[in-house]
């Protein structure tokens, strides 16, 4: 019977009986998996945050990110990350280095870059502005969320997912609010996943089937452009360094995701002479600094943290601030339209989200539904990169204000 009862306590069967919230966390990750496995919903980060899920609620397994008060020695200082690792584990110990130190997000940001074709935005300079209309869903949704009781650095970390960019949001919530992690980052790529029908569905509720047919290649044929890029590499690669220079001037809490996006997009536009540098950054580097972040912050979703109703109000939250942020975007265009006689699609100002290139994918197909010959993809993709630039913009006044 002794035998029989240490065999027992080995098992966390006691542990599923204390917390039977833990069978539904892993039920969440189960279902995770399911949306980044079979539906292809975002898999590449959708499935390691998923698995780091079951990982931090697999009973006895000590694989949870613990809360920082659990490796605080006093208000000032903190315990190093080797004791962090042989009191809490492997988990923690990547969290405490990888992800609290805000170190991930702009690697993947140098690898976002290195894979990011500035063309389409600066042959069409005017669309980009709609790519910083549809930021208003960040700042929207960061005024109600204070309405609703949360701490201005919460609504913000909340806020940031209307910007429909996974690392950003990850990254202010990292600098503001690391408690909410767990639940803005499933958010967000949720709601990244669901770009196909969340696009679709803001688009048709404000747009008329006239507006979805406006052939933006007849209205460069009507009003052409009065002035042409000459040497276009030379622009592509003067770009980034000089926006570089600006945004540290005016928003240099931006830097560490601009700055990196940049970089890694300036290696690409060098070309050969640097190939080896893009390859790492979009092939290795960023592939590892993926599964890492997904994992991590996977393993800070425990049932303690997730179930509650701050969770539910985050989701709601997040769903509220990207309709709103593609409503934002078409809006703009609209009123663009009142007055300009060379009229542009709405479903440009419906791309000026960070979601890179899908957005502009789902637009295009939109309408070429419409109009088999209106290809609006590199019209979309515009905006589309601007709405890259002007999220981390938004992040980086966030964190100045409320940092």
């Amino acid at each position: 019977m002794s035998i029989i009862e240490k065999l027992y306590h080995m098992t966390a069967i006691q542990d599923i009986i204390n917390g039977p919230g833990t069978l539904l966390m892993l039920a969440i990750g189960a279902l995770l998996l399911y949306l980044g496995i079979k539906k292809k919903y975002e898999p590449l980060l959708l499935i390691p945050i998923a698995f780091g899920l079951i990982l931090a609620n697999l009973p006895g397994g000590g694989m949870a990110v613990v809360p920082a008060e659990y490796v605080q020695i006093d208000e000032h200082h903190y315990k190093n990350l080797f004791e962090i690792a042989h009191d809490h584990g492997i988990m923690n110990f990547l969290y405490y280095s990888l992800i609290k130190t805000g170190f991930l997000p702009p690697i993947i940001f140098m690898g976002v870059g290195a894979l990011t074709d500035f063309g389409p935005m600066l042959r069409n300079l005017r669309l980009a502005f709609f790519g910083a209309a549809a930021q208003i869903g960040i700042f929207s949704v960061l005024i109600s969320a204070i309405a609703l009781g949360f701490t201005p650095a919460e609504a913000a970390s909340l806020g940031i997912i209307g910007g429909a960019d996974g690392p950003t949001a990850i990254y202010t919530t990292i600098m503001l609010a690391p408690h909410l992690l767990g639940p803005i980052a499933i958010a967000a790529y949720s709601y990244m996943a669901l770009v196909p029908v969340i696009v679709p569905l803001v688009s048709r509720l404000l747009c008329s089937e006239k507006e979805l047919r406006i052939n933006m290649k007849e209205m460069d044929k009507l009003y052409p452009a009065k002035q042409k890029i000459k040497n276009l590499k030379a622009v592509k690669i003067a770009f980034p360094i000089v926006l570089g220079i600006v945004i540290s001037i005016f928003v240099p809490s931006s830097v560490p995701l601009l700055g990196m996006l940049l970089f890694g997009n300036l290696i690409k536009e060098v070309g050969v002479t640097v190939a080896r540098l893009s390859d790492a950054a979009t092939g290795s580097i960023m592939n590892t600094a993926t599964i890492f972040l997904g994992l991590t912050v996977g393993a800070t979703m425990t049932s303690e943290v997730f179930l509650n109703s701050r969770t539910i109000m985050i989701i709601v939250g997040g769903f509220i601030a990207f309709a709103i942020s593609i409503a934002g975007g078409i809006l703009a265009v609209k009123v663009y339209n009142l007055v300009a006689k060379k009229k542009i699609n709405p479903l440009i100002g419906a791309t000026g989200l960070s979601a890179v290139p899908m957005a502009s994918r789902v637009a295009n197909e939109i309408a070429i539904k419409y109009d088999s010959k209106n290809h609006v993809l590199q019209y979309c993709m515009a905006s589309n990169i601007s709405g890259v630039i002007g999220s981390a913009v938004a992040a980086g006044v966030l964190i100045s204000f409320l940092g």
